[in-house]
């Protein structure tokens, strides 16, 4: 399940398939959007702890099998040592001190079934006992007593049957937990896109800071000049000196910026050793087409809540069940037939084996218990209902949920196509006015409001694409479904495992 994150770097490097992903140069990894989702779901700490859940889940869900299942037992006494001195009744019922030397050994082979319909257990058995009595002034007594077939039935009778309820509600909490998983998956893949933002606009809040801090010495080298002939005022220089000084002091908390997001990409990839990452450029935004009912139907069926939903509606009636079992008429049946014989030679203790029977049935009845079985009953009605209640306002948020999950996708991607376009008339615009007013033709006013459109602009695109992408990947966590593939998220454990 764990693949080592060495191995995996190593495959980024080597392999053609992720040739992209390449150390460009000591400690700085080149990665893009999706290469940091596929290594943050290979080994990332989060990831590690999603797969445990999952295997403790399956585990469990395993153990509620077994139960279905038939169970052999092999067990015995080898040896039973008795030598000791105890109060023996005699035939006259006194009872007198005596010495005792005894050794029994037993073996014994069974089998128990559980009946999920009824609730009782049916079981069959076939033992040998063999017993030494030892003593003093006479031979040693040896005897045999075997039974070679028990059959048996222990059936409780308008009980509480609380295997039938488990077969029903044990796979239903298995398919939630396996959803689950996924839907922790794509939680760490949201997470890896937040963190990969983080650093990417941070890289590029770097690069314009140190764009803004050379074209601010330029244009401080170019007003000096103008100053020394005259051409400008002194409180022009000076406010392009201040602008210089900004763009020094913007670098440097570019740089931090940049080191903090770096940091908290690398220790959500559970990465230990020192390593720098530059992120490619996100990939074209995917052009996938949603619709309204067909988004809410797959989530309806891949996503855990569903499931959630079901499972908490059974647990309801399991305890309307159990309520209304405990509160009437308690019977059970306890019935054995076997085989057994006895004999002072191994052989002799299977010939003309005696049959012998069992039955036995016990009753309780409630004469008055104060109201407390109509009370129990009463209650677990009541949580039902509260129960349903709940699971229709969960089911009604959840349909409202997804409709404006798709609305605000479609929205937002028109909104970062928007963005882009702006900041692209915003680059020309402010290349414009450099360009003039190197020549003279614009004031330093006119230069700040296009260095500062094109600011706002670039960091409104930056926004606005960062929203598109985590609007992409919430979509697919809730959803479990990958729109630009066409593919279910949703894994089984087999999946898991590979």
């Amino acid at each position: 399940m764990r693949h080592p994150l060495t191995f995996f770097l190593l495959l980024l490097f080597l392999s053609p398939a992720v040739q992209r992903a390449t150390w460009a140069q000591t400690d700085t990894l080149e990665l893009e959007l999706e290469e940091i989702i596929a290594l943050a779901q290979s080994d990332a700490p989060d990831v590690l702890l999603a797969q445990t859940r999952m295997k403790n889940r399956y585990w469990s869900y395993q153990s509620a099998l077994a139960d279905f299942k038939p169970a052999i037992t092999f067990g015995g006494d080898l040896p039973d040592l008795n030598r000791s001195i105890d109060i023996i009744t005699q035939p006259n019922g006194t009872d007198i001190f005596l010495q005792r030397a005894q050794m029994r050994n037993r073996l014994g082979l069974s089998l128990t079934q559980r009946i999920v319909q009824t609730g009782g257990t049916i079981f069959a058995s076939s033992g040998i006992q063999r017993l030494d009595i030892f003593r003093e002034d006479a031979d040693d007594i040896v005897s045999y007593y075997s039974t070679p077939i028990s059959i048996g039935l222990v059936q409780p009778i308008f009980g509480f049957n609380n295997l039938k309820w488990s077969k029903k509600i044990e796979p239903v909490r298995y398919q939630e937990a396996t959803r689950k998983y996924a839907e922790e998956m794509e939680q760490v893949a949201y997470n890896a896109a937040t963190f990969f933002f983080d650093v990417y606009i941070a890289q590029l809040d770097l690069e314009a800071a140190q764009r803004d801090k050379a074209n601010a010495d330029t244009l401080l080298a170019i007003s000096k000049g103008r100053y020394e002939v005259g051409r400008i005022a002194e409180t022009e220089l000076l406010n392009i000196e201040l602008q210089s000084m900004r763009a020094d002091a913007a670098v440097q908390e570019a740089v931090l910026n940049l080191q903090t997001s770096n940091e908290k990409l690398r220790n959500f990839l559970g990465i230990k050793r020192a390593v720098n990452f530059k992120m490619k450029p996100p990939t074209e935004m995917p052009d996938i087409q949603l619709e309204i009912d067909r988004v809410l139907e797959i989530a309806l069926k891949n996503r855990s809540n569903p499931l959630v939903w079901q499972r908490r509606m059974l647990e309801a009636d399991r305890s309307i069940a159990q309520a209304k079992a405990n509160s009437g008429l308690q019977m059970d049946l306890f019935a054995v037939f076997s085989l057994s014989q006895t004999g002072e030679k191994l052989n002799d203790a299977y010939q003309n084996p005696l049959d012998n029977e069992t039955f036995q049935l016990g009753f309780s009845i409630p004469i008055f218990d104060w109201g407390k079985a109509r009370a129990r009953l009463e209650t677990a009605t009541s949580n039902k209902e509260l129960i349903r209640q709940n699971v229709e306002q969960d089911e009604v948020n959840f349909e409202q949920e997804m409709r404006l999950k798709v609305k605000q996708f479609d929205l937002l991607r028109s909104k970062a196509e928007l963005a882009l376009r702006a900041y692209e008339i915003a680059i020309r615009k402010e290349e414009m006015t450099r360009n003039r007013y190197m020549i003279g033709k614009n004031d330093i006013l006119d230069l700040n409001v296009a260095v500062e459109e094109k600011e706002s602009t670039r960091r409104s695109y930056m926004s606005a694409l960062r929203a598109f992408w985590l609007a992409y990947y919430d979509l697919r966590r809730s959803t479990l479904y990958d729109f630009d593939r066409e593919v279910s998220l949703v894994k089984s454990l087999d999946a898991l495992d590979e």
